[in-house]
């Protein structure tokens, strides 16, 4: 559009015109195409929008004629009956939308795994229940596994099979939600492990994966140090194991967009990389005779993290243990991750440096803040586009939007000056109304639903207004 405007020239009576922005709205009406640095900044007003729309908690009663125990620890809690003392956890430990945002999974620390419609459960998310009502409507599936669950994972290649873990449990789960049984229709096993006195170490399972190509093959990462590979077209047992150098456990995995790739993220804030296609350990990979291998590299992010000066003049740097990494959906080589004391970065695949931070107050500076939230293993979530990073406050009610976007016009870029201050999109925060443990985001719409360490799935998006017609208008003139 800019070509068919003349210039305005200069002349002795106007020495000095008045500069003319950009024609941004014409130029895509006839180009077609949306430049990236707009739409970042159309992105950036959508995200002041957000809002906590709706909350739905666990009033569930009993399910398949038994107690609900998520509901009964949760009722216990709140009338200060735990038996079990203060630390007792009943809350949301993961969510997960399906590929296409049509389903939605949560599990609970109590044992609840549930499947919601998402379409109905934004409907309703103007229907307040009464207290104490049991509310079945909300939900397509309710089962209680009669274990502690800790992570779900949606199988790509079949959306009628979610599969979870517990870290008190050495065993995958896997369920077909067309099926209401509480009993899962396959279970992936590890085999035991004794010490030279004859003692079985306990390997949990934190965090589970499947490959985006077939549904045959299932990564876990145990508390051991581990991730642990299954073929389940051979066997219930794993057939290869990646090892790392240490007995520390593994929070969190992550596997590249070709399965080629898989990360481990563990304590002491130390990441993992093993390459499947080969590298150090080529011939062990292709032939299954050689069950163990080692990383192919690891880093440790408080020793990357004290490389950027301006954060280590304003803060002491020790290591903390990792709660979750997760690629960006919008850029191949951007690692997300989050430490136990609620910092947030990305890490670069390529160069293996941190490239951006964001460090929220710690906990201590105010004790109204102080948070119960560290008793669990936060797990944030990408919006689909536009690298956005949503994850659960650590020492308040709400939720972190985040701009990773990977260039140092990022204001959590560590090149970031404060030049580029008033020109850049800022970070967002949603208050809620209760501590966030997991969040999801949704994968068209940008919708987020976060799990609640009181058990509740709190949905978030852009604020409901009431549409006025043109009798209303007229009126409020």
């Amino acid at each position: 559009m800019d070509k068919y405007v003349s210039p305005v020239e200069t002349s002795p009576a106007n020495p000095n015109p008045i500069p003319r922005s950009r024609w941004k709205r014409s130029a895509i009406e006839v180009n077609g195409r949306i430049e990236s640095k707009y739409r970042r900044e159309l992105y950036g007003l959508l995200l002041q929008s957000y809002a906590e729309i709706g909350a739905f908690p666990h009033l569930y009663h009993q399910v398949q004629g038994v107690p609900c125990p998520t509901h009964r620890d949760r009722v216990m809690a709140f009338a200060g009956l735990d038996v079990e003392g203060s630390f007792r956890r009943h809350g949301v430990s993961a969510v997960e939308f399906d590929d296409q945002g049509i389903y939605l999974a949560s599990v609970t620390r109590s044992g609840c795994l549930m499947v919601h419609d998402f379409e109905s459960l934004y409907c309703q998310s103007n229907v307040i229940s009464p207290w104490m009502n049991e509310d079945e409507a909300k939900h397509l599936l309710h089962l209680n596994t009669f274990r502690q669950l800790d992570s779900v994972r949606w199988n790509p290649s079949n959306q009628d099979e979610v599969a979870c873990t517990s870290m008190k449990s050495s065993e995958i789960f896997i369920y077909d939600i067309g099926y209401v049984s509480s009993k899962p229709v396959e279970v992936l096993r590890k085999k035991p492990s004794l010490t030279i006195h004859g003692v079985d170490i306990h390997k949990g399972l934190s965090d589970v994966a499947f490959t985006s190509s077939d549904d045959s093959r299932i990564f876990a990462s145990d508390t051991y140090g581990a991730i642990n590979i299954w073929d389940r077209r051979r066997s219930a047992f794993p057939s290869v194991e990646l090892t790392t150098n240490s007995h520390n456990a593994l929070n969190s995995i992550e596997l590249n967009i070709e399965d080629q790739i898989v990360y481990g993220a563990g304590n002491q804030g130390i990441i993992y990389m093993w390459d499947l296609r080969g590298g150090r350990s080529s011939a062990a990979f292709q032939s299954h005779k050689e069950p163990y291998h080692p990383p192919l590299a690891s880093v440790k992010i408080s020793t990357l993290l004290e490389k950027i000066g301006s954060l280590k003049a304003q803060s002491d740097i020790v290591p903390k243990d990792l709660h979750s990494i997760s690629l960006d959906p919008s850029c191949a080589y951007s690692l997300a991750f989050h430490l136990e004391d609620g910092w947030s970065g990305i890490l670069d695949i390529r160069s293996l440096e941190v490239t951006h931070i964001h460090c929220p107050p710690p906990a201590w500076l105010d004790a109204s803040l102080m948070s119960s939230n560290f008793s669990y293993l936060r797990k944030p979530s990408w919006l689909s586009t536009n690298s956005i990073y949503v994850v659960g406050s650590s020492t308040d009610k709400g939720l972190h939007l985040l701009d990773f976007y990977p260039d140092s016009s990022s204001p959590c870029h560590v090149d970031f000056s404060e030049d580029m201050l008033k020109s850049s999109r800022q970070n967002g925060f949603v208050p809620l109304t209760e501590d966030v443990t997991a969040c999801a985001a949704h994968p068209c719409n940008g919708f987020v639903v976060a799990g609640t360490k009181q058990a509740s799935l709190l949905v978030v998006s852009q604020r409901k207004k009431v549409w006025q017609g043109e009798e209303d208008l007229v009126s409020s003139e």
